[in-house]
């Protein structure tokens, strides 16, 4: 069972009672009576040790409760004898535990007998957790996949400073040792792990290595979820373990939450920990952003364009590319002295994509421009940048012709756009200009090229075009993604939505309208029906007010 642990606090917290107990003899396992022979087990409560004549339970070694803390350290029958041995201390934990172990002693011994833990800093949880078996079977074999993942320990270790940041000669290694593995192959995910452990030894044999069992293992990882495995038993009853060896015994054993509840004011304070965390880690990430953000002047738009040249296709000859350029509004537009408005693609050969010649440019480009409104007054909507494009094609003898010119008005609205243009091209009537193009390249071009629409250096009123020839041609696909930035955009939500009521009522008001006008022109149409037959000879109405052929 896997369950979130809110802060260290509460794991400091953490208490587990185990209770152990020895049931009887395996052997009497086997006998059933003849009237239970349908059950499938029998129930351990059959098992539960009597009382003696006396009055005396059987000896206190077959039972074992105790409360256990969050790497709590009890130690086994062993590592009393063990670390006794001042000989037998290698490590500073080593001396550390036989410190404590000699204080026990002098206080009258441990309170366990064979109920013991192993922490997070053991050497059973370094280096031999995997060795256990994943089953009770004696011939259990460990696959090819658990002996690998036994060498990939997901907990904090003690890594050696010399496979730091040195410069190795020698970057990949070709022949790997296992020890060279174990080292390195090591998950980022620290763990903190504790295993309760079961000395199920014969009462005058505890502290051999054979006998430890494991009743239950823990784990803590970075994210503060704790794992129990085998859950905690509750309602569900005890598990049970069955010994090898000559003489098999049954013990069951439980394991529960006792841990106790958090007090109001740990809580608070946990709050306040938590709250002053957050807060310098917000502070942490505005210092990496920095306070570098450039806002817009009030009353200006900037306009931000990241641009692509997808493709074009349908165009005459082979070996495309494309010239661009963004013309922006005399009044009340710039842009930046740095920004170029103009681009060229790379030269593109094309590819027959079912009945056309497609040419994929994948040219990008940006650009951004500022819109000014300095006349508050002045309810006219903006006129907006135009982006142009002219399509040539260039031969083996690097002679261009014109394929094309188009024009298209940027969206007004951020986000993603694909803007297909259309092109044309002007033509000059007979053979020989014909021939021209074929052989020597050179056609009819425009001396302007924001003639395609509107000239920015026309007066007039009219625009005639009267006189000009010209051939449809094929297409260019432009992919736009527009960013804008004004203050504007910081109005209140209140204010957005009171806009947005206003606008609902007169679009209600407007349907309400217009569905008046539409009964109103019933009632009309039906008033002068009624007078038309008012006016006519009354032996030409029936009854029922209708003509009579």
């Amino acid at each position: 069972m896997a369950v979130p642990v809110s802060s260290f606090a509460q794991r400091t917290r953490s208490r587990f009672g185990v209770h152990l107990q020895r049931i009887t003899s395996s052997n009497f396992l086997h006998y059933q009576p003849a009237a239970e022979l349908g059950k499938d087990l029998i129930d351990l409560a059959t098992f539960r040790p009597q009382p003696t004549a006396s009055g005396h339970r059987p000896e206190e070694d077959e039972e074992e409760e105790i409360v256990i803390g969050w790497q709590e350290k009890l130690f086994s029958q062993f590592e009393v004898d063990l670390y006794q041995n001042e000989a037998a201390c290698q490590s500073p934990l080593d001396y550390q535990y036989r410190q404590e172990i000699l204080k026990l002693e002098n206080l009258g011994g441990k309170k366990n007998r064979r109920i013991f833990t192993y922490t997070d800093s053991d050497r059973y949880t370094n280096l031999e957790e995997h060795c256990q078996r994943m089953t009770t079977a004696a011939s259990e074999v460990p696959s090819f996949l658990v002996e690998r993942m036994a060498n990939v320990r997901r907990r904090r270790q003690d890594r050696r400073g010399m496979e730091g940041g040195i410069l190795k000669s020698r970057i990949v290694t070709w022949e790997p040792s296992e020890e060279f593995v174990r080292n390195n192959h090591v998950i980022n995910t620290p763990l903190q792990t504790m295993h309760i452990m079961a000395d199920l030894g014969p009462c005058k044999k505890l502290g051999y290595k054979k006998y430890e069992h494991v009743l239950c293992t823990l784990k803590v990882d970075s994210n503060g979820v704790i794992t129990v495995k085998p859950d905690f038993t509750g309602l569900k009853g005890p598990y049970r373990i069955e010994t090898e060896g000559e003489k098999q015994e049954l013990w069951k054993y439980t394991i529960d939450n006792v841990s106790p509840l958090a007090q109001p004011e740990e809580e608070e304070r946990e709050r306040r920990v938590f709250k002053d965390l957050y807060g310098r880690h917000k502070e942490y990430l505005s210092s990496l952003v920095g306070t570098d953000f450039e806002m817009t002047v009030p009353g200006a738009l900037r306009l931000f364009v990241n641009g692509e040249v997808v493709s074009a296709q349908g165009y005459e000859y082979d070996n495309l590319y494309v010239h661009f350029f963004v013309e922006l509004p005399t009044t009340h537009w710039s842009s930046p002295a740095f920004q170029q408005l103009s681009g060229v693609t790379q030269t593109c050969a094309t590819k027959s994509l079912g009945m056309d010649k497609v040419a994929h440019f994948s040219y990008p480009f940006t650009f951004e421009a500022f819109f000014l409104h300095e006349d508050e007054s002045s309810d006219a909507l903006p006129e907006w940048p135009v982006l142009y494009c002219k399509v040539l094609s260039l031969d083996f003898w690097q002679r261009y012709r014109v394929e094309g010119y188009g024009a298209v008005m940027l969206p007004a609205t951020p986000g993603s756009h694909t803007l297909t243009v259309s092109t044309w091209r002007p033509v000059e009537l007979g053979t020989v200009a014909e021939l021209r193009r074929f052989f020597i390249g050179g056609s009819l071009e425009l001396e302007d090229l924001s003639y395609v629409r509107i000239p920015g250096s026309f007066k007039g009123e009219r625009l005639s075009r009267f006189g000009l020839r010209t051939e449809t041609t094929g297409t260019v696909t432009f992919r736009l993604h527009c960013l804008q930035q004004s203050r504007a955009f910081m109005e209140s939500s209140s204010l957005r939505k009171r806009m947005r009521s206003v606008l609902d009522r007169l679009e209600g008001f407007s349907q309400q309208s217009s569905i008046h006008n539409v009964l109103e022109a019933f009632h009309r149409a039906r008033r002068r029906m009624q007078e038309a037959r008012e006016s006519l000879p009354q032996d030409l109405v029936s009854p029922s007010g209708t003509l009579v052929s």
